[in-house]
């Protein structure tokens, strides 16, 4: 059973390893292998990950078992969007998806800031799973981007919006 629970210093090495397994898994067809790998140098790195472990104003958790961990979440308060939190990241590992694990991160990512009164995040368009998940769980396409992730990623993605209220 895998529990949800704040990320700390030690969790990075293997968020990192889990990003790196879960992209190739669900963005390779999309983007190609060396497309995945750039961005996941960049965005998923330790260094990446641990600047989000010591944001202000977010939280960073991951699914834990005692031996390993099938998930992670991460989301902040937005500094562009008033009362909004984005979700940045929500990933479970392959084998272990379907079991529950990222509706458990989920809801507890949606406790954790009281005074947000909106969730937004960015989708892939071609990820249904992803797409399915969210507008599951509430959510509806509110806009589009060209830059996922940012300004120069190229990625087109769909933003989707949850009201939490």
């Amino acid at each position: 059973m895998f529990f949800v629970r704040t990320a700390s210093e030690r969790d990075l090495e293997k968020v990192s390893a889990l990003l790196a397994e879960t992209w190739h898994a669900s963005y390779d067809s999309f983007y190609g292998a060396d497309k995945v790998n750039e961005l996941t140098a960049k965005w998923h790195s330790v260094d990446a990950l641990r600047a989000r472990l010591q944001r202000k104003n977010s939280e960073f958790v991951v699914a834990d078992n005692g031996r390993e961990i099938a998930g992670m979440a991460y989301a902040a308060m937005s500094d562009k969007l008033e009362k909004t939190v984005v979700l940045h990241q929500l990933y479970v590992l392959p084998r272990y998806q379907r079991h529950g694990i990222g509706r458990d991160m989920f809801a507890e990512l949606e406790s954790c800031f009281p005074d947000a009164e909106r969730m937004r995040l960015e989708v892939e368009p071609q990820n249904l799973h992803a797409l399915a998940f969210y507008r599951a769980h509430g959510f509806v396409e509110v806009a589009r981007t060209a830059n996922c992730g940012d300004d120069q990623s190229g990625i087109p993605a769909l933003i989707l919006e949850k009201l939490l209220h």
